[in-house]
């Protein structure tokens, strides 16, 4: 196959070969397959990449159709910021590109003395690993949700435990299970005095993050088993759409009338309305529906997603 001249890469392209082999993890060898150049032409726009500063610490780049999607995502649903990743080779890889991202914003976004309210979910799960360490002076963070008894590195504590690890900040847990008997049990959690302070902590949060989850059985709460996937059913029939922090939203981002939903112990979506900057963070196809229903939901501050999810996002 012929490459043009080397005058004539355009900063898409390279932007877009960068995010393939850096973050994507392609061989050079498939991003010129993927891209439909050789694999010299790769080689030499990782190098103009490298050259340009484009590849640091980060991919400091946009490519034009992330940008676009991007503004358009602002104007339509109101968005402060927008972060939309290339769209993945494998839907398999969305949470982590997404998650890259979303630790990247983090990084940016906590200062010192800030409180973070986080959420879970594989995308906040992969955020946390790919920060590193991030020295912060007073920081706080608060789980938004309770735990597992099946302890496992990807729950709703071990997410805010790594994210306070990460910025060397106090962790405040909201200690109790994710998913309890019924109202009473929960109403009675409710009153414990520790877990009202921690919903205040969660309230005066300067930054909230969260994801979204589908409704579907590959998602976190059904793949986990913390809820069984003979509710789908009556969760779609009672007009639910996905979840916010384990909540159960319809299309127009309002809580359903199910069961469930008075049965999760997590930080009110309504508490979370009051947080200055909100952040939802979730990609993939499947996920429009959710995300669509979120930004109803919640008044999010930035959305960070894919170039899948923002086009579903726009379309219609």
């Amino acid at each position: 196959m012929r490459d043009a001249p080397p005058t004539l890469a355009s900063p898409d392209a390279v932007a877009r070969a960068a995010w393939h082999y850096y973050v994507q993890g392609l061989t050079q060898q498939d991003v010129a397959l993927r891209m439909g150049v050789t694999r010299a032409r790769i080689i030499e726009w990782l190098g103009a990449a490298r050259e340009a500063g484009i590849v640091r610490v980060r991919i400091d780049a946009k490519t034009a159709r992330s940008a676009a999607l991007e503004s358009a995502l602002c104007i339509r649903y109101g968005l402060a910021g927008a972060d939309v990743v290339p769209a993945p080779v494998a839907a398999s890889s969305t949470a982590a590109l997404v998650g890259h991202a979303a630790g990247v914003l983090m990084a940016a976004l906590v200062t010192d003395r800030t409180t973070v309210a986080v959420g879970w979910g594989a995308t906040l799960h992969a955020s946390v690993r790919t920060l590193g360490a991030q020295p912060r002076a007073g920081v706080s963070v608060v789980a938004l949700l309770g735990g597992t008894t099946h302890s496992r590195a990807m729950t709703p504590p071990a997410v805010a435990r790594r994210l306070a690890d990460a910025f060397e900040a106090e962790c405040f847990q909201l200690t109790a299970p994710l998913v309890v008997a019924d109202d009473a049990m929960r109403r009675r959690l409710w009153r414990e005095p520790p877990l009202r302070d921690l919903r205040a902590r969660a309230r005066a949060a300067d930054v909230a993050v969260v994801s979204v989850g589908a409704l579907a059985a590959h998602s976190t709460l059904f793949a986990r088993g913390l809820l069984p996937r003979a509710m789908l059913g009556s969760l779609r029939r009672a007009g639910a759409v996905g979840d916010v922090l384990g909540q159960f939203i319809d299309a127009n981002g309002r809580p359903v009338d199910h069961p469930v939903n008075r049965r999760v112990m997590a930080i009110d979506l309504r508490d979370v309305r009051g947080v200055p900057r909100v952040v939802v963070a979730s990609g993939g196809r499947d996920k429009v529906a959710a995300l669509r229903a979120a930004l109803r939901a919640l008044p999010v501050h930035t959305l960070v997603t894919d170039e899948h999810a923002a086009a579903g996002l726009l379309d219609g």
